[in-house]
C-alpha cells in the first residue's frame, strides 16, 4: 500500500469531495439538493455532471461506464460500454452525456420477472441513482441504478428500498414535529450488515462438485475435531487468512466502503467482516460490493469465499446481522434511550413503534430471510430461532412494565464491573447483557436483526422493516394528530401505555434455543414458520399486501412477482442440489466404495489361497459392512431420484416447494447419513473428493 489510509479511502468513489473539485458550484448545489432532498434532476445539471464524472473516471484509468443494477436473482448486474464515440478519419472522443447517466436499457427478459411482462416483451430501463456515488471497478466506471420495466414495474431490489426509505422518511417526521421537534426537516434509516463467511483453498474446492455448483457440500462426514474446543473464535489469524483479509480491507477502502472489524468466527476456516454504520441504501450497494470483492480477493490469494449459509455440516453456518437505527437531519439517533429512557418520550415512541412493527408483521420479517440456505441454519443451536421475537434487555423491560403498571421506575444505578484483579481498570457495565439467541435484539441505540443468511441481499429485510415501522408511525400519529400541545405528553403516555400492552407478546429475553420457548411462543400466538415452503405464503397474506400496497412500496402485481420468484428459486435451490448430489454419488462414490470392496476381496481371496487356515473373520465383517452400505446408498439414490423427477413434474410451485421440502430434502438427508457413516472407513486415496479435515484446516 502505496497511499496512506484516509487517501486510499474512497479514492475510487465519485464522493461529495471530488463532486465539490469537479462540479460547477451551482452544479454542484444542485446535485446536492437532489440527494439530500430526494427532489428531481433537470437534464442540464445531468449533462454537467455527466461530464465531470467521465473527465474524473478517465483520469483514474476507466474506459468503460456501466449502470449497475439488482435485479431479483439476489446478485448484482452489469453491461458495460466505453466511453469512445467516433469523430471521422479513424479518430475517436471520450465521450459520456448526461442522458447515458440517467437512463440506460439492458435486455430484461432474461431477468426474474414472476410473470410481470412476457419474454418478447425485452425492454427493461436503468435509473441513475444519484444518492449512491459512482464507483471505478476493473477500469470501469459504475453508476449505481434501479431497474425497472417497459410499463414501470419495479425489477429490482433497489427500488422498493428507496420507497421505503421515503415512506419511513415521512411518517417519522410527521411523529417529531406533533412532539415539537419542528427542526427535523428528514430521517434515514442506517444499517449496518456484518457479514460472515467461510475460506478454503481453492485447490480442494475445484474437486468438488457440491462446493461448485451449490455452494454447500452434500456430502462429508465430522473430522475428529470441529468446533467444539472453541478455540478458533477471536483466535490469532494464520497468516494466510492474514494477508486477505489485509487485501480485502485496502480494496474495500479504495471502494468507500468502511470496513472496520474483522475476526474468526466459531466454526475452523469461518470468519467476519463488520463495517460502519451508513444510510441503508449506500450500505445495501455497499454489502452488495463486499460479497463481491471477497470472492474476488479470495481468488487471488488462492482462496475460494464461500458465502453460502451452511456450507458445513455439523459446524455453525454463516448469518448477516442487520444492525438498524433511525438517524434525524439534526443527528439525533431515535433509538437512543438517553439517561432517562423512561422520561424519553420520543425514544419510547419510536420504541414501541418498531415493537409493533416486529409484532405484527412478524411473518414478513421470517419472509425476508426465506432462502433454502437459510433454512439449514435458522433454529440450529448456532443461530436465532424461525420464532420472531425481541429482546429488550432487563433495564427496557422494566422501563415498559413501569409505564403499563402505572408505577414508578427507579433508574437503574450503573454497576461496576469487579474483576478481582486490582492491576484492571474500573469501567461500568452496560445496561443490558447481548443474547445470541434472540432474532431481534435491543442493544445499546439500535436494534440488530440476526436472522438474515449470509449471501442475502440485506435490501429484502430492510423493505420489510422499513415499512412495517412507517405503518405504525403512521398510525400513532393518526391517534395523536388532534391532541392539543399542552396534552400531549399524558396523550403519548396513553398510546405507549397502549401499544406495550398489545405487543409485548413479542418480547422474549430468555434462551430461545430451548424447547419451552417453542411451547410458550406457540401459547402466545407467534409465528413459528420453520421453511421457507412454509414461511412464503405469508408474503401474499392479504395483511401484507395491504402494507406494502398502501404506502405504495410495492404494487400487488409486484407483490404476487415477488412470491414466484421466491417460489422457483426455492425449488431450483433444492433441485439443483438434488441433481448434483446424484451425480456425486452415482459417479464417484458408489465407484469408489465399489474399487474400495473389490480391493478388500482381492486381499481376502489372495489370503484364503496362500493360508486357507488363517482367519480373516475382521476382514470379512469390514467387506460385508461395505456391501451392505452401498445397497443402502444405491437404494437411497434410486429413490431420491425418482422424488426429484417428480418434484420437477408438478407444476404448481408452492406444491412443488413442500415437495421439495418435505420428500426430496428428506431423501438427501437420508443418502447423506448413508454416505458420511461408510466416508470413514474409505482411504484419502481412494475418497473422490477432499474431506472436511482438509477443507476445513488447510487454510
Amino acid at each position: 500500500m502505496t497511499k496512506g489510509i484516509p487517501e486510499l479511502y474512497g479514492s475510487l468513489v465519485f464522493n461529495n469531495r471530488v463532486m465539490r473539485d469537479k462540479l460547477p458550484k451551482d452544479i454542484y448545489r444542485a446535485l446536492r439538493k437532489t440527494i439530500e432532498n430526494n427532489t428531481h434532476l433537470e437534464l442540464d445539471v445531468a449533462n454537467s455532471v455527466a461530464v465531470a464524472m467521465k473527465e474524473w473516471a478517465v483520469e483514474n484509468g476507466a474506459t468503460h461506464f456501466t449502470h449497475w443494477f439488482q435485479p431479483m436473482t439476489g446478485h448484482t448486474a452489469e453491461k458495460h460500454d466505453s466511453f469512445i464515440t467516433p469523430i471521422g478519419d479513424g479518430q475517436v472522443i471520450m465521450d459520456f452525456s448526461g442522458k447515458e447517466l440517467v437512463k440506460g436499457e439492458p435486455d430484461a427478459s432474461s431477468f426474474p420477472s414472476g410473470g410481470l411482462r412476457a419474454t418478447f416483451e425485452a425492454r427493461g430501463y436503468t435509473a441513475w441513482d444519484p444518492t449512491s456515488p459512482a464507483f471505478i471497478k476493473d477500469r470501469t466506471l459504475y453508476i449505481p441504478t434501479a431497474f425497472c420495466s417497459y410499463s414501470g414495474e419495479a425489477l429490482d431490489k433497489k427500488t422498493p428500498l428507496l420507497r421505503s426509505m421515503e415512506t419511513l422518511n415521512k411518517e417519522a417526521v410527521k411523529i417529531l414535529h406533533l412532539l415539537g421537534k419542528n427542526d427535523v426537516t428528514s430521517v434515514s434509516t442506517t444499517i449496518g450488515p456484518e457479514q460472515e463467511y467461510f475460506l478454503v483453498d481453492k485447490a480442494l474446492y475445484e474437486k468438488r462438485k457440491d462446493l461448485i455448483f451449490t455452494g454447500r457440500t452434500l456430502l462429508g462426514a465430522m473430522p475428529p475435531k470441529g468446533q467444539e474446543m472453541e478455540d478458533h473464535y477471536f483466535g490469532a489469524l494464520k497468516p494466510r487468512v492474514s494477508a486477505y483479509m489485509h487485501d480485502l480491507d485496502e480494496e474495500l477502502w479504495k471502494l468507500g466502503i468502511p470496513a472496520k472489524t474483522k475476526h474468526n468466527e466459531v466454526a475452523p476456516a469461518q470468519h467476519e467482516l463488520a463495517p460502519v454504520f451508513d444510510t441503508a441504501n449506500i450500505a445495501v450497494d455497499h454489502n452488495q460490493l463486499t460479497m463481491e470483492m471477497m470472492k474476488k480477493v479470495a481468488d487471488r490469494h488462492g482462496l475460494v469465499c464461500l458465502l453460502h449459509e451452511k456450507p458445513f455440516e455439523g459446524i455453525n453456518g454463516s448469518g448477516k446481522h442487520n444492525n438498524w437505527s433511525m438517524i434525524t437531519n439534526t443527528g439525533v439517533n431515535l433509538l437512543d434511550p438517553g439517561r432517562t429512557p423512561a422520561e424519553n418520550i420520543q425514544f419510547l415512541v419510536f420504541l414501541m413503534a418498531v415493537i409493533k412493527a416486529v409484532d405484527e408483521y412478524a411473518d414478513l420479517m421470517r419472509v425476508s430471510v426465506a432462502s433454502a440456505g437459510n433454512d439449514h441454519r435458522l433454529g440450529a443451536n448456532e443461530a436465532p430461532p424461525a420464532i420472531v421475537s425481541i429482546f429488550l434487555g432487563d433495564e427496557l423491560t422494566a422501563v415498559l412494565n413501569s409505564i403499563e403498571n402505572d408505577t414508578f421506575f427507579g433508574k437503574q444505578q450503573k454497576i461496576q464491573m469487579e474483576t478481582g484483579a486490582a492491576v484492571l481498570p474500573h469501567f461500568f457495565k452496560d445496561n443490558t447483557d447481548r443474547n445470541r439467541t434472540s432474532p431481534f435484539a435491543f442493544t445499546g441505540n439500535k436494534f440488530e436483526f440476526r436472522m438474515l443468511g449470509s449471501s442475502i441481499s440485506v435490501a429484502g429485510p430492510n423493505i420489510v422493516l422499513n415499512t412495517a415501522v412507517a405503518e405504525a408511525l403512521r398510525q400513532f400519529y393518526e391517534e395523536l394528530k388532534d391532541t392539543p400541545s399542552d396534552q400531549m405528553e399524558e396523550a403519548v403516555h396513553g398510546l405507549v401505555k397502549r401499544a406495550i400492552f398489545n405487543h409485548k407478546k413479542i418480547i422474549f429475553n430468555g434462551n430461545g434455543y430451548t424447547e419451552e420457548w417453542v411451547k410458550e411462543a406457540a401459547a402466545r400466538g407467534l409465528y413459528n414458520l420453520r421453511s421457507t415452503s412454509e414461511a412464503l405464503p405469508h408474503f401474499i397474506a392479504e395483511k401484507n399486501v395491504a402494507l406494502f400496497t398502501g404506502h405504495h412500496i410495492f404494487t400487488r402485481e409486484e407483490i404476487y412477482s415477488r412470491y414466484e420468484i421466491l417460489l422457483e428459486n426455492y425449488c431450483k435451490t433444492l433441485h439443483i442440489e438434488a441433481k448434483t448430489m446424484q451425480d456425486m454419488i452415482c459417479r464417484e462414490f458408489l465407484p469408489a466404495l465399489m474399487e474400495y470392496t473389490d480391493k478388500i476381496a482381492s486381499s481376502l481371496r489372495a489370503k484364503k489361497a496362500l493360508l486357507p487356515e488363517l482367519s480373516c473373520s475382521s476382514q470379512e465383517q469390514l467387506l460385508e459392512k461395505l456391501s451392505v452400505y452401498y445397497e443402502e446408498i444405491f437404494r437411497a439414490e434410486e429413490k431420491l431420484e425418482a422424488d426429484t423427477a417428480k418434484a420437477e413434474a408438478l407444476t404448481e410451485m408452492q406444491e412443488a416447494a413442500v415437495f421439495y421440502y418435505e420428500t426430496v430434502l428428506s431423501d438427501m438427508n437420508a443418502l447423506r447419513k448413508a454416505a458420511d457413516s461408510v466416508e470413514k472407513y474409505l482411504p484419502d486415496e481412494i475418497l473422490p473428493y477432499p474431506n472436511y479435515e482438509k477443507l476445513l484446516f488447510s487454510v
